[in-house]
């Protein structure tokens, strides 16, 4: 096959994939028959694509092989079938019986068997994504290193190369008046936030309350920087989209075969 049909289709995917760009952002100018279009061709090549991601990385993996056996590549089974994961089919056909006015309720059956097993692992899920933070919030505020405001370096670079000092270790381990001040901000920060949300508890005095409204300040502040980065992020993404249309599209139309 020659270079130049080739190039054609190539220019062809670049060329439509700059349309489905241009049609889906037209929606920013308002609601159109254009983002319409693009828009539900979009969600069924995505239905599509999670039907075949569903068997592919999920049912077959998880389910058909540690049903049937895992193959090995002279044909014989590494591993024997466990046949009861079979009752898993009926289970969670009963799902779709949503779609049924007489037979709806069956439904119910595998949806309450997620839930509870969705339940127990979120206890488990819970303390491994908050209780690291809730252990790495109690921040030593006393001084333990005097020879200086800041940490010294616990390494050495001789000849080039890096070579760590004797008592690197105690270096370590020494909390410094720069780490003091980081600590003390942080625990100001956070008992003030968590002050915040005492709505059980009436706050009397000056003291109390502008503790309170600190907490108030830092909760916007972190609010203001998560929805700073949100956006930045979406940034980035219309960056690069703009750079696809543009440029790949200019690239893809104005290089010759070969």
């Amino acid at each position: 096959m020659s270079s130049f049909p080739v190039l054609l289709v190539d220019q062809i995917k670049v060329l439509l994939g700059a349309l489905c760009i241009v049609g889906l952002y037209s929606v920013l100018y308002k609601e159109n028959k254009i983002y319409r279009f693009f828009e539900h061709m979009f969600l069924g090549l995505a239905a599509g694509y999670s039907l075949v991601a569903l068997w592919k990385d999920t049912l077959y993996e998880q389910w058909w092989l540690p049903m049937t056996g895992r193959l090995t590549e002279t044909g014989t089974v590494d591993a024997p079938g466990y046949w009861l994961f079979a009752l898993l089919l009926p289970i969670g056909l009963m799902a779709y019986t949503v779609f049924s006015k007489r037979h709806n309720w069956m439904s119910r059956i595998p949806i309450g068997m997620i839930l509870g097993l969705w339940s127990g692992q979120q206890v488990q899920i819970y303390w491994n994504k908050f209780g690291p933070q809730i252990l790495n919030s109690i921040k030593p505020i006393v001084p333990t290193g005097t020879d200086g405001f800041f940490q010294q370096s616990a390494y050495d670079f001789v000849n080039g190369a890096v070579v760590t000092k004797p008592d690197a270790s105690l270096i370590l381990s020494r909390i410094y008046m720069s780490e003091v001040i980081n600590n003390m901000i942080f625990l100001v920060t956070l008992l003030s936030a968590l002050a915040y949300f005492l709505f059980s508890i009436d706050l009397r005095g000056k003291a109390a309350t502008g503790f309170n409204k600190l907490g108030r300040w830092m909760l916007m502040i972190g609010f203001g920087a998560i929805f700073g980065s949100t956006v930045m992020a979406r940034f980035a993404l219309v960056i690069d989209r703009i750079g696809f249309v543009i440029v790949d599209t200019f690239e893809a139309f104005t290089r010759g075969p070969g």
